[in-house]
């Protein structure tokens, strides 16, 4: 067994809905020249999105999170610079809290077009934005091992990053909607398991060559092996609203993947459930976010959200002091008392009912805190 080092260097990609301040609807036709803009600030780091009313952000490779940290400032910041220029902002949320997603067009682009023809109906519904964290795991054996290990963890991070409690104007129940829009696609979900990079490999070629995908990255799992980078990327979260958030969650997830490394060194491994424990998880995220149990499966029963997150903190304090990243870990205390953001919108549209304003002014005002908590932390 090998103990080379990964060097565990991170990227983080975000997508941000785009929404006319006015109207706090999306803009679902935003003049082409506030991308050309923002490229000429940012170079490839910023890139149309699938939907039209969609811009993604990512870093560059960062050897720590405080590099992330100002990559994802000037980034926030300078989407929100622009966009304001033409009367819009930028929002990090999974789901708009009213948008309706028939009302919405896809971007005009070869790979969008194709992806329309083929999903059809399931494409015309992902009005969401989510986060992707990479974080390189360099032997690509290592790297299946860590992923069918990691995965456990998965459902603890979604639970924090909660952003998408809404849907085309209706409080849905769930913290992440998100997720129920995004499984209605081919090849998303759990991740499956591996004995090998080569038996991953020979997953995607047999795809390929039976003409269902034209290479590994048309496989939206929950955590997969970059077809392009040697990182397991992680892509299971809703967009934090809070740039705080985002770091927190992007350095749990860093932290599991050196805590499973370091264990490894030590002959040592986290147990493999079956998928279907990780999956009822995974629900329990979606459903409850923070603010209910999950299935403790070592210990075979539910326990309460907050006791799960404070075990995996202290299992991964180590990694997190070596990283340089111990500060960000301990924010998820601070997530656990003031509520995620699906929690806050929740909050704000619930109190403003009370209070006696119509159902859409009480969207409205969600809206705009989701404006202005966006750029918050820049």
């Amino acid at each position: 067994m090998t103990t080379s080092q990964p060097s565990f260097t991170m990227g983080i990609e975000e997508e941000y809905l785009l929404v006319d301040r006015e109207s706090r609807d999306l803009a679902n036709n935003p003049p082409a020249e506030l991308l050309a803009d923002c490229e000429a600030r940012l170079g490839h780091q910023v890139t149309a999105e699938f939907m039209r009313s969609q811009i993604e952000v990512g870093t560059r490779v960062c050897r720590n999170i405080g590099e992330a940290r100002g990559e994802l400032q000037e980034l926030r910041g300078t989407v929100a610079e622009v966009a304001a220029q033409y009367g819009l902002a930028p929002i990090a949320a999974s789901t708009h809290p009213f948008a309706h997603w028939s009302h919405q067009s896809h971007t005009d682009k070869e790979r969008y077009d194709d992806l329309a023809h083929a999903l059809q109906a399931t494409a015309r519904r992902l009005l969401i934005s989510g986060m992707h964290v990479h974080v390189a795991v360099e032997p690509e054996d290592m790297r299946i091992d860590l992923m069918n290990q990691a995965t456990y963890f998965l459902p603890h991070l979604l639970a924090l990053s909660t952003s998408s409690p809404f849907w085309s104007g209706e409080n849905t129940g769930l913290m992440s909607y998100r997720l129920t829009v995004f499984d209605a696609l081919p090849r998303t979900g759990v991740p499956e398991r591996f004995d090998s990079f080569g038996e991953y490999e020979r997953l995607v070629a047999r795809l390929v060559s039976a003409g269902v995908i034209e290479d590994g990255t048309k496989i939206w799992w929950d955590m997969r092996p970059s077809a392009r980078y040697p990182t397991l990327e992680m892509r299971m979260t809703d967009i934090c609203t809070a740039l705080e958030d985002t770091l927190t969650v992007a350095s749990l997830y860093q932290c599991i993947l050196a805590m499973l490394h370091r264990l490894r060194n030590a002959n040592q491994r986290w147990r493999i459930y079956p998928l279907i424990c990780v999956e009822e998880n995974r629900w329990r995220a979606q459903r409850y976010g923070i603010t209910d149990t999950m299935v403790d499966f070592g210990l075979g029963k539910q326990v309460p959200y907050g006791e799960l997150l404070a075990e995996i903190m202290d299992m991964v304090a180590p990694d997190a002091e070596a990283l340089g990243c111990a500060e960000e870990v301990r924010h998820a205390r601070q997530i656990l008392a003031r509520g995620t953001s699906a929690q806050s919108q929740v909050r704000i549209y619930e109190e403003a009912l009370a209070e006696g304003m119509e159902r859409q002014a009480a969207l409205n005002k969600v809206v705009d805190w989701l404006i202005e908590e966006t750029v918050r932390d820049l």
